[in-house]
């Protein structure tokens, strides 16, 4: 009985890890938001970001868990973008990981009474980024997922799929 029963939870696992793989979020569309939600932490995230801001997609764009010692002008500098955006940009350097992202930019989007936010990460990491900030923001606030594509290996994807099935148990139990 308990043989059947580990592997039912196993096959499951290994059913939702192929779903969770091959079903990996893409680019959003150009629609307008109020603002954007930049997630550091992998390649072709800021760029996406201040190409949208610049193409008049938010008026303004909130870049998660930066360094505490990166100055706006070396952002603007290091991803090449005019220095004059840089007063529609905001740098947070509260996160130190996915959930306080969610908390650093549920206080960015609550001061600025935004309702629309296009949230800008790696593809195999939107999932978890929207579960945490769906956890953090108001039920009026509208999420629009906008990943980068990656070719990400097979030991990032299952890190991934793990901790955001983990997360997932923890909501459910209040966490």
């Amino acid at each position: 009985m308990m043989l059947r029963l580990l592997s039912t939870v196993l096959l499951l696992w290994a059913l939702g890890f192929a779903l969770f793989a091959s079903t990996l979020p893409h680019p959003a569309d150009d629609r307008v938001t109020d603002g954007i939600v930049v997630l550091t932490g992998g390649p072709g995230r800021v760029q996406r970001g201040v190409a949208l801001l610049q193409a008049g997609k938010a008026r303004r764009m909130l870049v998660s868990g930066v360094d505490r010692q990166v100055r706006p002008a070396e952002l603007a500098t290091i991803n090449r973008f005019p220095h004059a955006l840089l007063s529609r940009i905001d740098l947070g350097a509260e996160a130190v990981d996915t959930r306080s992202n969610a908390d650093e930019a549920a206080a960015w989007i609550a001061s600025y009474r935004f309702h629309t936010i296009r949230v800008v990460t790696t593809d195999w990491h939107m999932r978890r980024a929207r579960l945490e900030l769906a956890q953090q923001l108001p039920r009026d606030v509208t999420l629009l997922p906008d990943a980068i594509p990656s070719t990400p290996n097979l030991v990032a994807l299952l890190r991934e799929y793990n901790k955001y099935l983990l997360r997932r148990a923890a909501t459910l139990i209040g966490r």
